[in-house]
């Protein structure tokens, strides 16, 4: 009488025990089908996948990648299930569409939503801000739990219904980001605070070091008062003043700063900037305490141009690696060609082969005019094999094209010749050290990557090579062009041994095409080559439509409003400047007339765009079979000697043309170790 339950319990017990074998099977299989979604798929695919995939997962890549495309979020709905991250980052976005709707109770309730399911998200963040209006507590959670958070900072700046307590704005801002919207103002009601409500001592310090380094020199040492600068806050305001300032009272506090505080790093800092002009004070030099001179390799570096490159040797064995040192031995290289002592440019240039390479720029640079010393020498094999060398190294740029001219590969740059535009460069993954944040890019959710970004880090700590690359490709990805562009410029100068695949992607990355439609236009309008107008925007304004230069240029291409208004023919204003097409297409006007007037020379033409044409008349002209690196190098004025080597390293990259390959993968040890180096090289950077 019992067997019929028995067996009816063996049955359930079997049934129960192969459906959940199916359900585990299932869940494996889905997981070895779903293969991740790129920006690289078209509408079409993605709209396949998300209307017929088995795979919840992969609808909602599909769903993020259209929404990327087109900015609307109706795709999103009901695609904020699971406990994975990324749903968090759909509810933020269906809470702030709500909001934005002026659907209050339902951006409240997805809200409320969000933080309860996703407490530790970075996007809880904006959950807190948004109900901590009713409970202020939730304000107090941001700022302490998430304090680099945009939304902290955005509460800190006075983003919330009330002013916060004891200048906990202020300082919060001092401390997580001194370039916040409204933190200038902040931090200086803070300063002027009087009775009960003046700020401490350490807050005065904390608040006057910030203000400095927003290059309001005077306003910090206001805030100060009776308070004794810290080192870091002296180095902070004598370099503000130096830039922005009084030199003079800028070289005093620096100097002040080595003399009372030899032994802080702040001091060696201060020795560095000291030694930074062309033509350094020797009585400055003098002034600084012998122990910080003894460690310093700028101030060495500055000993020896004051004495017209004697005791060189010292300098150079000792510091090898330093970024300082490299500029001394460039310098003291180029000082030699241009005297037309090749024996010791060729000596200079080759001693780093036993040293380890340079940073790429740098790097094809010794490559390029070691070659030419060993030419000039006579050495013709070795010219031509350190010129193959660098081809076969580096991707397209100045000194390869230069290179690639003298062994006849390639031909003179023609700028009125309309080159086909290529397909826009393919996708490729950020490679960050954050799981989120690789994901949220790869589904093209920049904003999303960049906020993450922002949240978890910290201003004081300084990144390896590696994550300063995906910082700068994200600020270029959510438009700050202008950090974005000089952060990578920047890592390129100071990455010793990045991996071949590492060094294409570091390149690639500082060419954006941005305003393609005005570039095109305006360059077949006044028959130029566009990327020669992307090439002079992208050194001009890191293509920042509203940058004003110290001397008034204003936008894209860095217009004087009297060039605009000749250019055009009528006055011109700043708000007409800083429109994108006008700007450019009064450029590529300009740079036209400069075409025309020395006869499509690239060389005077560029250099003209940034001295002016009666400045590179007055200077002695190419001649007939003289290398154009020879005159370029030859440019009287540093700054525009640089900008036409850059503008036309722009143009070459923006160009393409045959890449070298890379077939290795991955960094090695040797890799590992020279990235310590060049994040140890910059322990002040900060943004």
């Amino acid at each position: 009488m019992l067997a019929g339950p028995r067996i009816g319990t063996l049955l359930l017990l079997s049934v129960a025990s192969l459906s959940g074998f199916a359900a585990w099977g299932g869940q494996q299989l889905l997981k070895r089908q779903h293969q991740p979604l790129t920006p690289e798929l078209s509408q079409a695919q993605l709209w396949q996948h998300y209307r017929w995939s088995i795979d919840p997962q992969t609808r909602r890549e599909a769903a993020l990648l259209m929404v990327a495309r087109d900015e609307s979020n109706q795709l999103l709905n009901g695609q904020g299930w699971g406990h994975d991250p990324v749903a968090a980052v759909v509810l933020e976005r269906a809470a702030l569409t709500a909001a934005a709707q002026g659907k209050t109770a339902v951006a409240e309730q997805t809200w409320q939503r969000l933080l309860d399911r996703f407490p530790e998200e970075p996007g809880s963040a904006w959950a807190r801000l948004a109900l901590g209006q009713n409970k202020p507590l939730y304000h107090q959670q941001l700022l302490q739990q998430q304090p680099a958070h945009p939304a902290a900072l955005t509460l800190a700046a006075g983003g919330g219904p009330e002013p916060l307590q004891n200048h906990q704005g202020a300082l919060h801002l001092a401390r997580w980001n001194v370039r916040w919207p409204g933190a200038l103002e902040q931090m200086r009601d803070a300063c002027q605070a009087t009775g009960a409500q003046a700020p401490e001592p350490a807050q005065r310090q904390n608040l006057a070091q910030a203000m400095a380094k927003r290059g309001h020199a005077e306003t910090a040492l206001a805030c100060l008062q009776d308070v004794d600068a810290a080192p870091e806050t002296q180095l902070a305001i004598g370099r503000s003043l130096l830039l922005h300032g009084d030199p003079d009272e800028g070289t005093a506090q620096l100097l002040t700063l080595a003399q009372t505080h030899p032994g802080h790093a702040a001091s060696l800092e201060a020795a560095r900037i000291l030694s930074e002009p062309l033509y350094p004070d020797p009585g400055v030099l003098d002034a600084l305490p012998a122990g910080v001179e003894k460690r310093s390799a700028a101030v060495a570096a500055a000993r020896v141009r004051l004495a017209d490159g004697n005791e060189a040797e010292a300098a150079l064995n000792r510091w090898p690696n330093d970024p300082d040192i490299w500029q001394l031995q460039w310098d003291l290289a180029r000082d030699a060609f241009l005297a037309g002592n090749w024996e010791r440019t060729r000596n200079l240039l080759d001693r780093r082969s036993e040293q380890g390479p340079l940073p790429p720029p740098l790097e094809a640079r010794r490559l390029f005019w070691l070659g030419l010393s060993h030419q000039e020498l006579g050495e013709t094999e070795k010219a031509e094999r350190t010129w193959r060398s660098l081809i076969r190294s580096f991707p397209a740029g100045y000194y390869r094209w230069r290179a690639m001219d003298r062994l006849g590969i390639s031909g003179p740059l023609d700028l009125r010749k309309q080159h086909p535009q290529k397909d826009p460069q393919t996708w490729q993954p950020l490679n960050s050290q954050d799981a989120l944040v690789n994901t949220l890019w790869r589904l093209g959710q920049v904003h999303a990557a960049w906020e993450i970004w922002q949240a978890q880090r910290d201003p004081v700590i300084t990144l390896p090579p590696e994550e300063r690359l995906a910082e700068g490709r994200l600020r270029l990805a959510v438009g700050d062009t202008w950090m974005g562009l000089d952060q990578l410029w920047w890592l390129s100068l100071r990455w010793r041994d990045p991996s071949c695949q590492q060094r294409h992607l570091l390149h690639r990355s500082q060419f954006p095409r941005l305003f393609q439609a005005e570039m095109e236009a305006a360059a077949q309008e006044e028959d130029l080559e566009a990327n020669l107008l992307r090439a002079i925007a992208k050194q001009e304004s890191r293509f920042a439509p509203g940058v004003v230069s110290p001397a008034g240029a204003v936008g894209v291409m860095q217009l004087l409003p009297s060039t605009a208004t000749e250019m055009a023919g009528e006055p011109t204003s700043t708000l007409m400047l800083q429109d994108p097409a006008d700007n450019i297409q009064l450029g590529a006007r300009y740079l036209n007339q400069l075409l025309e007037r020395w006869e499509n020379d690239p060389f005077r033409s560029i250099a003209s765009y940034n001295a002016g044409p009666g400045a590179v008349a007055s200077w002695p002209q190419p001649t007939n079979g003289e290398d154009a690196a020879l005159w370029v190098e030859r440019i009287p004025y540093p700054e525009t000697r640089f900008y036409t080597k850059k503008v036309l390293d722009n143009l070459i990259g923006y160009s393409g043309g045959d890449q070298p390959s890379c077939e290795e993968v991955g960094r090695g040890v040797r890799q590992k170790r020279a990235s310590d180096d060049a994040a140890d090289h910059d322990s002040t950077h900060q943004e």
